[in-house]
C-alpha cells in the first residue's frame, strides 16, 4: 500500500481537483484491491491494475453525478410536483402504483421510468425513442392524471378515519 498510495493519490487529485474526493477514490481503490485483488494473477501488474481501477471508479462517479446532479431544493422547486399535504397522509405506495395503471398508457411509461426507476429525462427519451420535450410533457401530464385519480379514488380512507386531523 505504501508503495502505491502517493502515485495513486496524485493521479486521483489530477482527476478530481479536490483533496477529499481524491482521498476517497484512493481508499475505494484499495478497498477494491482488498476484496478482489486475489483475482490478479500477475503481481507485476498490480500498479496498472490499481490505476485502472481508480480511473474506472472516477468514471463511475462522473456518470452518477451526470445522471443525478446535485441541485438545491429551492432551485428545483418549479419542477417538483405539487401535492397537497392531506393527500400524502392518505396515500400508500401500493395504491399509487395501482392507480398508475389507470393513467393514460402514453404517459404511464414516462412516469414509471422517472419516479419508480429513477431514470433521467435523457435516458427516458432514449428508452422511449421520443424527444426530450415529449418526455417532460408526458411526465407532467401523467402526474396530473395520477393526482386526479388519487383525489377521485374512493378506496383511500378519509384522513379523519385514520386518526389524522
Amino acid at each position: 500500500m505504501d508503495l502505491h498510495y502517493s502515485p495513486l493519490y496524485r493521479f486521483a487529485l489530477s482527476l478530481t481537483h479536490t483533496e477529499s474526493d481524491a482521498g476517497d477514490l484512493v481508499q475505494e481503490t484499495f478497498l477494491t484491491w482488498a476484496t478482489k485483488g486475489r483475482q490478479l494473477r500477475d503481481i507485476a501488474k498490480v500498479k496498472a491494475w490499481l490505476f485502472t481501477t481508480l480511473h474506472r471508479r472516477f468514471l463511475e462517479r462522473q456518470r452518477r453525478i451526470t445522471r443525478f446532479p446535485h441541485v438545491e431544493i429551492n432551485e428545483a422547486e418549479a419542477e417538483l410536483p405539487r401535492v397537497e399535504p392531506e393527500l400524502g397522509n392518505r396515500m400508500d405506495a401500493q395504491g399509487v402504483v395501482a392507480l398508475l395503471a389507470r393513467v393514460d398508457p402514453q404517459f404511464q411509461a414516462a412516469v414509471a421510468l422517472f419516479y419508480l426507476e429513477d431514470y433521467s429525462y435523457n435516458e427516458i427519451a432514449a428508452i422511449l425513442e421520443v424527444p426530450l420535450g415529449t418526455v417532460k410533457s408526458r411526465i407532467a401530464r401523467g402526474v396530473a392524471q395520477l393526482k386526479e385519480l388519487v383525489r377521485q379514488s374512493s378506496s383511500w380512507p378519509d384522513a379523519a378515519e385514520k386518526g389524522h386531523s
